[in-house]
């Protein structure tokens, strides 16, 4: 993620500030220039540079509950921003720890439609396409409604189920502990469960299977014979030369969905590392003279994955060690294997196919 600035007064800000500390203005995230801009008092016309201000452009509905800080700038009549929209269900917001946890998990929402932007992928509300839109529905565990259990993480063509107790981060490191698992964060399940709607997308609906099985192995074994067999026994010995996690080895599906989302990882992590300036003699496309510090590894843009991969190892290496050094946990705590750098050169293919 990189660094934005203030449209009013160009001070520094963040992706999910919504308002500037230096001059005061409310902020909002312009998506179609992925930039943020100031707005007036009424928190309604945008103060930037040429910029008009229009009946269509406006904060998104959401913003009135904390949940969002983008800027609707078309005709929709939900309301809504292109990431607010694609919810389908939200819990109780009466219910103040539901609010809490939302907020979070919206924060991590846009997180990733700021990475399906800069990418520019295919964007389908279930409004749109009800039965494979890509949706949302945030839910939780209700026992009165006689359920049989929590609600489960999960996608369904589409449509993408998160517990929103998962936005308590003491009941997410209880469930990371209690599955095994070395990373468990909000954006982690957005991205994915996001490339099971994108392996439909870019896949499935393009019959593009002879080059996924190549590298994946063929997705038409059982899942659920797959999952149950990963959960009663574990994943395969020596599962790590060949998978980038454990529950990667279970099902070629969960093998491109942790492989597609690591992708994100990565790219996501140097864009924010070059926006500080953080160098670990990265590689580029080309020899350009008079490079800008600023913006000098362009990670969404990289049209070498083997590039991405040459900056990022070094990259982990230093911040492992840095985070050891605070008595923390390896920020990323995963190795990138010859058969995972092959998968993620597929994904970086797949993306900008």
């Amino acid at each position: 993620m990189r660094l934005f600035s203030c449209s009013n007064c160009s001070n520094v800000v963040h992706f999910e500030n919504d308002g500037c500390v230096t001059c005061g203005a409310r902020l909002a995230f312009r998506p179609t220039s992925l930039d943020m801009v100031a707005l007036d008092a009424s928190g309604t016309h945008a103060l930037n540079q040429g910029m008009t201000a229009t009946g269509s452009t406006r904060p998104c509905a959401n913003a009135a509950l904390g949940g969002c800080n983008w800027l609707v700038e078309d005709e929709d009549d939900s309301g809504f921003c292109v990431a607010c929209r694609h919810n389908v269900t939200i819990p109780d917001l009466s219910v103040p720890e539901n609010l809490q946890n939302w907020q979070r998990i919206e924060l991590a929402k846009r997180g990733l439609f700021y990475s399906l932007l800069r990418f520019r992928l295919p964007l389908v509300t279930r409004k749109a396409n009800p039965e494979q839109g890509l949706g949302f529905e945030f839910l939780a565990d209700d026992p009165a409604d006689g359920s049989d259990g929590p609600v489960l993480t999960g996608h369904a063509e589409g449509l993408i189920t998160l517990n929103i107790a998962e936005g308590s981060d003491a009941e997410r490191e209880a469930r990371r502990v209690a599955l095994g698992e070395p990373f468990r964060t909000l954006l982690g399940h957005f991205r994915h469960e996001v490339a099971h709607y994108y392996w439909n997308v870019l896949v499935r609906d393009r019959n593009a299977f002879e080059a996924f099985r190549s590298v994946f192995g063929d997705e038409r074994a059982d899942y659920g014979e797959a999952l149950k067999r990963h959960y009663a026994e574990g994943p395969p010995l020596g599962w790590e030369n060949s998978f980038i996690s454990a529950y990667a080895a279970s099902h070629p599906w969960e093998d491109f969905a942790e492989t597609f989302a690591h992708y994100f990882h990565i790219v996501d992590a140097l864009d924010t590392a070059d926006a500080f300036g953080l160098r670990t003699n990265p590689d580029v496309e080309a020899d350009l003279p008079a490079i800008e510090l600023t913006r000098t590894f362009d990670s969404y843009g990289m049209g070498s994955a083997g590039a991405l991969i040459r900056a990022w190892v070094p990259l982990t290496l230093a911040i492992n060690s840095i985070n050891r050094s605070m008595g923390q946990q390896d920020l990323y705590p995963f190795v990138l294997s010859e058969p995972v750098i092959g998968k993620l050169h597929y994904i970086h293919g797949l993306i900008r196919s």
